[in-house]
């Protein structure tokens, strides 16, 4: 659509529903980018209008805070995403916070870390678990719904035109159909549009719709390229991470994980543990000195809870985020258990003997009906994992259904029983921050009340694996994070606050090994965690402990946990096993060394001592690729030589 046909859909909206606009929005993915724009230039240039953009995690390309990111990133992004991608306009503005006081832009998830420094995104941020969203758009008064959706493929329209007529909301059925049924039951006047996106799959489950779900299904959009996240970098540090988190995983179970390097890490250790058990039960004994309690322990706690052994009935993915690592966990042969939605036909499937579900990579006949694999809410990953969605023919698509967060992120609504013998022996992993001693944990926030991202759905799914009698949560979290050359804790004894309490503490994942703390007592809690904290910092736990009386005067730590140090965690990974990138790279080996050097850069910069360091140790000519991708391989005054001598010292 040109500039002038988005003016009069404009127009007309404003027509109909008066100059009041509360337009929700989906998360992430299928926001229609120029469309929304349209919608906010008019809100700037006519101050009659009041506008209010309910959303969350308003994507956007990354953009530099310093001269060394500005030359990394300018081309990175020109390259990735496209010279011409429609950013979205109030992402900018919120940046700078000049949105027109008119607008306002509120969101209940924040892309991690944006919006610690920004008043404005602070100030409009909601709380809310992810269950709840739709009732809270409603309670905010959403009269506008805009979203890409996808029409079937040619080859669905000729095999018997069954999805003929339909839409799919492909990557985010999320909160759409709760908010539509909400606003028909109340009667609210409201207007919903679709946009097709011809690049986004025709996906099943809750996502197909009738034309007429929307009020206007507008011209599709062929020049928004759909936000591809870069993949990110995995480190020795949370490779220990996903591999004691692999241990928990039950064949025949349920998974669901997030995004980032712990879930990386995660899915790379559960296919070494399905392709090649002898390296991975290898590589997890080698770590067992570090378990908590002890060997024998850590061993009972696997055989309750999890496993060794390769998948024979394989995992069903629940997790309201789809994203690369079921792709991979799919490919290789672990995401294959079959749930269905007869009650009946469920049963019979859970008392079914192992192994009688075949491969992606064995067998590719899907039957007439053939139960999912994958139940989601909403979608986002890399360029592959579209192209992934895309290449699958619509029969094996119908493994993968897009449903609603109210089926995913919770038991209730009527088919509990459904959903119980569907999850059998969940598996819910989440990352956090920090943890205390006592067992909260700290994921979405920091202690002056500043968001980092949000709840989003981790508490539905910490408070389900409660109400499981097979199901567990699982938080993965880093022991320790590093600036330049000080390191912190992640195991804190307190913190102002938490995003989940302690009353529902379970199991908590270090690089060190894993505490189980679900009905244990404070004391025994503390014991656990501290036994996968760093030991730098296992001694002043102990002192607080203690002195609060939580802790027994004359309790020690174990001498197999004196062993928790990173250097030991690194040499104990193989190397070549665990590259740095395990599922490719959007970056070329050049700019891969250059994240490097510009991360520990930046983790130096609060420090002149470490800056001087790192400079008078940069030897320019040792680093030639590097300094040219950056344009400083001839540099030019004494501005572009110190930032040589500085990029060449981190380099190394």
């Amino acid at each position: 659509m040109n500039p002038k046909e988005l003016d009069q859909v404009v127009d007309d909206v404003v027509e109909r529903l008066g100059p009041r606009l509360v337009v929700g929005l989906p998360l992430g993915l299928a926001k229609p980018n120029r469309l929304v724009n349209a919608f906010y230039r008019r809100a700037r240039a006519d101050r009659r209008i009041e506008l209010e953009f309910v959303t969350a995690l308003s994507l956007d390309p990354p953009t530099p805070s310093s001269e060394l990111e500005r030359r990394f990133l300018e081309p990175f992004v020109d390259r990735h995403f496209g010279a011409d991608y429609p950013r979205l306009e109030y992402v900018a503005d919120l940046r700078d916070q000049s949105v027109p006081e008119n607008v306002r832009v509120t969101e209940f998830y924040l892309q991690s870390g944006t919006g610690l420094g920004n008043a404005l995104m602070q100030r409009h941020y909601i709380s809310s678990n992810y269950t709840h969203v739709a009732r809270d758009l409603v309670d905010r008064g959403v009269n506008l719904m805009l979203q890409l959706v996808a029409r079937p493929s040619g080859e669905g329209e000729k095999e018997g035109g069954s999805d003929r007529g339909r839409l799919s909301l492909s990557s985010n059925p999320d909160l759409t159909l709760e908010v539509a049924r909400r606003l028909e039951a109340e009667g609210r006047p409201h207007l919903r549009l679709a946009q097709p996106h011809p690049e986004l799959p025709f996906m099943y489950g809750d996502a197909v719709v009738e034309d007429g779900f929307f009020h206007r299904v507008l011209p599709p959009e062929p020049h928004q390229p759909l936000f591809a996240l870069p993949r990110t970098p995995v480190s020795a540090q949370d490779y220990w991470v996903g591999l004691h988190a692999s241990t928990l995983v039950a064949d025949g179970g349920t998974l669901q994980i997030g995004i980032g390097a712990l879930s990386d890490a995660l899915v790379h250790a559960l296919l070494l543990r399905h392709q090649d058990n002898g390296a991975y039960r290898d590589l997890v004994a080698s770590g067992e000195g570090s378990r908590a309690e002890g060997e024998r322990e850590a061993q009972a706690l696997i055989d309750e809870v999890g496993g060794l052994d390769p998948f024979q009935e394989g995992l069903y993915g629940a997790s309201e985020m789809f994203m690369d690592g079921f792709m991979h966990l799919y490919r290789g042969g672990v995401l294959t258990r079959r749930v269905h939605d007869d009650i009946a036909r469920q049963r019979a499937a859970n008392e079914q003997r192992a192994g009688s579900t075949s491969g992606p990579e064995g067998d590719r006949h899907v039957p007439a009906d053939p139960g999912s694999v994958m139940d989601a809410g909403f979608f986002l990953g890399s360029r592959p994992f579209y192209e992934f969605l895309q290449g699958l023919e619509p029969d094996e698509r119908r493994l993968f259904r897009m449903m609603s967060v109210e089926r995913i992120n919770q038991l209730y609504g009527g088919s509990e029983e459904l959903e119980v013998l569907q999850r059998r022996r969940a598996r819910f992993f989440n990352t956090c921050m920090m943890t205390t001693a006592t067992g909260a944990a700290v994921s979405d926030g920091l202690d002056d009340h500043r968001v980092v991202s949000g709840v989003g759905g981790q508490y539905n799914f910490v408070a389900m694996a409660h109400a499981m009698a097979d199901g567990r949560s699982v938080l993965m979290m880093r022991s320790t994070r590093e600036r330049g050359d000080e390191a912190t804790s992640n195991v804190v004894w307190e913190y102002p606050h938490v995003t989940i309490p302690r009353h529902l503490r379970d199991l908590v994942v270090t690089e060190y090994g894993v505490a189980e703390l679900r009905g244990r007592t404070d004391e025994e809690c503390i014991q656990a965690l501290v036994q996968i904290t760093d030991r730098r910092f296992q001694d002043g736990l102990v002192r607080r402990a203690q002195a609060a009386g939580k802790l027994a005067p004359d309790w020690q730590v174990p001498d197999s946990a004196r062993s928790n140090t990173p250097e030991r965690i690194e040499a104990a990974l193989p190397a070549g096993r665990f590259p740095t990138y395990p599922f490719g790279s959007d970056f070329t080996p050049v700019e891969e060394r250059l994240v490097e050097g510009l991360r520990t850069l930046e983790g130096r910069s609060g420090s002149r001592r470490a800056l001087l360091t790192t400079f008078l140790r940069g030897r320019p000519d040792d680093h030639p690729e590097e300094l040219a991708r950056m344009g400083l391989d001839r540099p030019q005054g004494l501005r572009e030589r110190l930032y040589a001598r500085l990029l060449a010292g981190a380099l190394g």
